[in-house]
């Protein structure tokens, strides 16, 4: 798919899973076990799902997965799987090499959306794209520095701390167009200073959905995450963000959603809902 002056691609960086009544809050299994698959242990599958933006003088990546650092017992907890999808790998499949990537756009710093920031080399964490800048909002940098008790577990300095150290980091303030055709998003409900990106050339509008619709089913209004630090606020960010986009006939592009790469959206009486999957 292209937009304006990128070229959009896909990239799968593993397979993981998350415990189901954590990623659809206060819905009934009832409901949400008829849209994903779920396992004896009440995790359900997922995905972490990397967009690839290429241009005339820029690759860029919207985050970078869980990466390929974990211990066996976390890997086990989150039945993490890099061994069929890993980044570096990936994007050698499309002819890109890691010191090729100019740009990461980090949405937030949680560990499943930028752990394949920075990788092992010997017992040395170094970072994954040498030749990158790291993009990401304040607020979220200053929360993943001193993170509350329900963040704590998800902000992990070994994904971060050394693009600091090597200057690497570029600290955002603003939704304001970071390149040309790609503005932010900002939202707070799941954690303080997501910034989503959305492409666009004035003809063909995509949003990154982040975890404000990490798959599918969550574009309902109140199919939001226990995850979430304010599922209040999300699901007023949900109210705001869904309708312009369906005016725009815009589509979603959902980062853990094993099953639906991205997707438009249809109105109905019951309100607003995801409807034709788009491959990207």
């Amino acid at each position: 798919m292209d937009i304006g002056s990128y070229k959009l691609t896909s990239i799968v960086t593993s397979t993981f899973a998350l415990d189901g009544g954590a990623m659809f809050g206060v819905v009934p299994k009832t409901l949400w076990s008829k849209q994903v698959e779920v396992d004896d242990l009440n995790r359900i599958e997922m995905v972490t799902r990397t967009l690839l933006l290429e241009s005339a003088d820029r690759k860029i990546l919207v985050d970078t997965g869980n990466g390929d650092k974990w211990q066996p017992r976390m890997r086990e907890i989150f039945k993490i799987n890099t061994d069929q999808f890993v980044l570096p790998a990936s994007l050698m499949q499309h002819g890109i090499d890691v010191n090729d990537i100019t740009d990461v756009i980090c949405t937030h710093l949680h560990f499943d959306h930028i752990g394949g920031n920075t990788r092992l080399q010997g017992e040395e964490l170094v970072p994954t794209f040498p030749n990158a800048k790291y993009w990401v909002q304040e607020e979220n940098w200053k929360l993943a520095n001193h993170p509350n008790e329900k963040d704590k577990a998800s902000y992990l300095s070994e994904n971060w701390a050394v693009l600091a150290q090597n200057g690497m980091l570029e600290i955002l303030k603003s939704d304001t167009e970071i390149f040309n055709d790609i503005g932010l998003e900002i939202v707070h409900g799941h954690t303080a200073g997501q910034q989503l990106p959305l492409i666009s050339d004035g003809t063909t509008t995509l949003l990154y959905g982040g975890d404000l619709f990490p798959m599918k089913a969550h574009i309902p209004i109140p199919w939001v995450m226990a995850y979430d630090n304010e599922p209040l606020r999300s699901i007023a960010e949900k109210k705001s963000i869904l309708p312009d986009l369906l005016e725009k006939d815009a589509i979603i592009f959902f980062e853990h959603d094993p099953a639906n790469v991205a997707c438009k959206l249809v109105s109905t009486e019951k309100g607003i809902f995801g409807g034709t999957n788009i491959n990207i």
